[in-house]
């Protein structure tokens, strides 16, 4: 495996890739579950050459990918507001204030694309957008915070496995 490894160790750590070649023998899982918490803003940018080949509506992509990585960045930031908040209230406001207006914003930038380009500008941002959130949400499953990633639980907490 070294030779293997100091070979590929390059290639794979200018990509930004995480693994055990690229933390050199040991396991980065800070490194890897950010590529995984982020992997739907790497599907976004990387259908960029796909849809330009292809010669695929333009103007949806680019309202569905600027709605999608605003309303993620967006969403980040809420949800480090909330978990700075003390007030339980409060934290549950910022939550459901994050979850509403992305579902506002996206649905926005869906019909702004139709309206603005054509139907296939349309589904083009419909398509990119459900294909983002699903790797969203599969994503956000894998990488939670809890008992699974090792995160310490409060006693008397029941296990979610």
């Amino acid at each position: 495996m070294g030779g293997e490894c100091s070979y590929w160790l390059n290639l794979r750590v200018i990509v930004g890739t995480c693994g055990l070649c690229a933390t050199d023998g040991s396991l980065d899982r800070q490194a890897d579950v950010a590529v995984l918490r982020y992997l739907d803003v790497c599907l976004v940018l990387a259908t960029a050459p796909f849809v330009l080949i292809a010669g695929m509506p333009l103007l949806g992509y680019l309202v569905g990918a600027c709605a999608w990585l605003l309303t993620r960045a967006g969403t980040v930031w809420m949800h480090e507001q909330a978990l700075r908040a003390g007030d339980p209230k409060l934290k549950a406001g910022l939550m459901v204030a994050a979850l509403l207006g992305r579902v506002w914003l996206v649905a926005l930038a869906i019909i702004l694309a139709r309206y603005a380009g054509s139907k296939g500008d349309g589904i083009m941002a419909a398509a990119l957008l459900l294909a983002a959130f699903t790797v969203y949400l599969a994503m956000s499953f894998v990488t939670r915070e809890g008992p699974i990633q090792g995160a310490p639980r409060a006693p008397g907490t029941p296990s979610t496995s």
